[in-house]
């Protein structure tokens, strides 16, 4: 657990979530990477394709070793048995969804997006000149969920073509169970709409007694899902740009590859390298990234509970968590937050202007440092 509590001095890399506050006293605590060097095995999967020497053309779907290490991933993490031609490359999760507006709309169409949600996917309707259909998230004994009448509504709304979902949610931490998840795939099978699934922090589960389960693996999913993952949030790679989506049938992959035709370039070597090495030698890194991340969801929250004005609900997943600042009495919690010498996530960006979100994958010792700040 050493290794997690380094605080490795990233300014000189030019890192972005470091950029925002240069020159100011202000703990950046946005942006969704951690803090943590990456595992060993990943940082010499890297130095060894790097002396190979020569880092020309790659065909994504000709990277065996990258590839067989995703499906035994998927067979071993969520006892899902997927076929290696499943498999299309992307360079990211936001690429992936963005392409699904493409592929499965038409102009008019609409898309379902849960809210609050994330910036670039609340942005990809628009971005692809289409309608955005919200669906909110709402409290749900002691945990947020989807509000499913909404849900159903708009997707009996024939102009609603598309639903991009987040699971484990962003910037909430819920987790679908699976009677939930089926719900929403026979919504969208019932109602003739394409679902994009989100999922690239699914192997960040906190809660003992929470499982994830991929979209694409539900029989009522098998015709009409797109199912996106990465390493890159479980493993700290973000940088290296690159994900995958797991599309079941033919049809299907064949719109999604098309709709990514002379825009979307293929994957760089080195991510390729890196997806390889994390799927295959950093079980032991992973699972004490874990204990260390749940010991610091569960000390975060209880501080941020004790402070007047302020409140959270422990996310089931992620290191994220999505904290209910109306309490404060304040305009602009954002502000309220720098001003103390935290740099959290804006919630205006996710879709509720009183909340912020805060990344707790960081040493315990900056997380100490932000909580001793807000409580100045």
């Amino acid at each position: 657990m050493i290794q997690f509590d380094k605080i490795i001095d990233r300014t000189p890399s030019n890192a972005y979530k470091w950029e925002r506050y240069k020159g100011r006293e202000i703990l950046p605590m946005w942006i969704a990477d951690t803090e943590f060097r990456c595992a060993q095995p990943i940082l010499d999967a890297l130095k060894d394709r790097a002396e190979h020497g020569l880092l020309g053309y790659t065909l994504p779907s000709h990277a065996t070793g990258a590839i067989q290490a995703v499906v035994d991933w998927m067979a071993k993490q969520y006892d899902w048995q997927i076929k290696p031609e499943w498999l299309v490359w992307t360079p990211g999760v936001v690429p992936g969804f963005n392409m699904a507006c493409q592929a499965f709309c038409q102009p008019g169409d609409k898309v379902i997006v849960q809210t609050p949600n994330y910036p670039p996917m609340l942005a990809a309707p628009k971005l692809n000149g289409l309608a955005r259909a919200d669906v909110p998230t709402v409290e749900v004994d002691g945990k947020w969920m989807l509000d499913f009448d909404v849900l159903e509504q708009h997707a009996k709304d024939p102009k609603c073509t598309l639903f991009i979902l987040c699971n484990p949610m962003n910037p909430v931490g819920s987790v679908l169970d699976e009677a939930q998840l089926t719900r929403i795939a026979d919504i969208c099978a019932a109602n003739n709409v394409m679902l994009c699934s989100d999922e690239i922090h699914c192997d960040l589960i906190l809660d003992k007694d929470a499982k994830h389960i991929p979209a694409g693996k539900l029989s009522s999913a098998q015709n009409n899902s797109v199912t996106l993952m990465a390493a890159s949030k479980t493993f700290n790679v973000a940088g290296l740009g690159t994900s995958f989506a797991i599309i079941p049938d033919a049809k299907v992959r064949q719109r999604f590859n098309q709709a990514g035709q002379g825009l979307v370039p293929w994957v760089n070597v080195m991510g390729l390298a890196a997806t390889e090495a994390a799927f295959t030698q950093c079980d032991d890194w992973l699972a004490e990234q874990l204990d260390y991340l749940r010991a610091n969801r569960d000390y975060l929250v209880e501080q941020i509970n004790q402070i007047d004005g302020l409140k959270v609900i422990a996310p089931q997943a992620t290191f994220l968590a999505w904290i209910d600042a109306s309490g404060l009495g304040v305009e602009n919690p954002q502000t309220y937050f720098e001003e103390k010498g935290v740099g959290p996530s804006p919630g205006i960006d996710f879709g509720d202007k009183q909340f912020v979100r805060i990344n707790f994958g960081c040493p315990r010792s900056q997380l100490e440092q932000a909580i001793k700040c807000l409580k100045s």
